[in-house]
């Protein structure tokens, strides 16, 4: 235990090690933060483990702050860690599978597989662009459509998070197109219209294509098909008025 007395109650981490399915040992690091009221207040958790996507750690912290009302008005941290100590395999099994990779080894799988819609405004160096985009979603191996449909210019990336972030930064800060003039700009009018995880119902794409559609009915078509009609239904609508 690490004990450190705040004027708002106690916080102390507690690292449990659990047996896993993959026959590997999972690392749990909880914190747990006890109010001055506490147990009639329920304590903060957090939950952190460099085997389990972050997904996965959400999903526990949820389960054990619904034990946690079960004993409201009762010290419960001991009940807590044990009831995390046996079900943690089931409340795994419900979410994905186990990332068996240790952080240090590849970065940026602790986050999961996430997902990024970007909405461009225009292309003048229309091809010099497109070349650009393939060239970054290459690099950091990201997956995913460059889509077009009449002047609408939509970037659909999945990948790791670190990399999803990355081309974000190159998105905004590289020279990847040309102004009026026809001098060298950065791109300006890029709008970010979700960032998100990946989630189970979502398919993964296997490559990057650049595509054309010559109706809304296809881009439709193309979102479906990848179980994103949520995210298609949400956000391209407003942009087709």
């Amino acid at each position: 235990f690490f004990y450190f007395p705040e004027t708002h109650g106690i916080s102390f981490r507690i690292q449990i090690s659990v047996q896993e399915l993959l026959d590997t040992d999972v690392l749990l690091k909880l914190l747990f933060h006890l109010p001055v009221n506490y147990p009639s207040t329920l304590p903060d958790i957090s939950v952190n483990s460099d085997q389990l996507t972050r997904a996965q750690c959400m999903d526990v912290k949820e389960k054990l702050l619904e034990q946690a009302k079960k004993h409201l008005s009762e010290p419960m941290v001991h009940d807590l860690i044990l009831w995390a100590q046996q079900h943690l395999k089931d409340v795994i099994k419900q979410s994905a599978t186990v990332c068996n990779e240790k952080t240090t080894s590849s970065k940026g799988t602790e986050d999961g597989i996430w997902m990024l819609l970007l909405h461009l405004d225009h292309m003048r160096a229309k091809a010099k662009y497109v070349k650009t985009v393939e060239k970054w979603a290459s690099n950091l191996r990201l997956t995913g459509r460059l889509m077009f449909m009449g002047k609408i210019i939509l970037i659909l990336l999945q990948g790791d998070r670190s990399s999803i972030k990355e081309y974000l930064i190159l998105q905004k800060t590289a020279k990847v197109d040309v102004d009026s003039s026809g001098k060298k700009c950065k791109e300006k009018m890029m709008r970010v219209l979700c960032e998100t995880e990946v989630q189970s119902q979502h398919k993964r794409f296997q490559t990057f294509e650049v595509k054309e559609y010559s109706a809304p009915e296809e881009l439709q078509k193309e979102f479906e098909t990848a179980g994103l009609t949520t995210l298609f239904s949400e956000f391209v609508p407003l942009l087709l008025k």
